[in-house]
C-alpha cells in the first residue's frame, strides 16, 4: 500500500472508532484476566487455609486445584471470546476501512 491510502486510512472516522473499540474491549479482557490471575496469587499467599479447603469430605482435591483448572479453563475461553470477535467484527470493519482507502485512492 501507498502512502496516500495510509492516510486515507487515517483519515477515516471507522479507523478511529475500530481502534477505540477494539482497545476498550482488549483493555477489558486484560483486566478481568490480571484480577483473576492476582487474586489467585494473593489468595495463595495471603489465605493459604482458604486454597487448601476440601471440595467435600474425604476428597483429595482441594479447592486451590479447582480455582487453577478454572483459571485455565476461563483464559482459553476469553481467548476465545477475542479471536471470534477479532475475526468477525473487527475484521469486517478493517475491510471495510480498506475498501473505502482505496476507492478514495483511484
Amino acid at each position: 500500500m501507498s502512502s496516500s491510502v495510509y492516510a486515507h486510512i487515517r483519515r477515516n472516522p471507522r479507523f478511529a472508532e475500530l481502534v477505540a473499540r477494539r482497545t476498550r474491549f482488549a483493555t477489558m479482557l486484560s483486566i478481568v484476566v490480571l484480577v483473576i490471575f492476582y487474586g489467585f496469587v494473593l489468595t495463595v499467599a495471603f489465605a493459604p487455609e482458604v486454597i487448601a479447603m476440601r471440595l467435600f469430605e474425604g476428597s483429595n482435591l482441594t479447592l486451590g486445584i479447582a480455582l487453577g483448572l478454572f483459571q485455565f479453563a476461563l483464559f482459553w475461553i476469553l481467548t476465545l471470546v477475542y479471536v471470534r470477535r477479532a475475526n468477525g467484527e473487527f475484521d469486517d470493519i478493517n475491510n471495510e476501512i480498506v475498501r473505502a482507502a482505496w476507492k478514495e485512492e483511484k
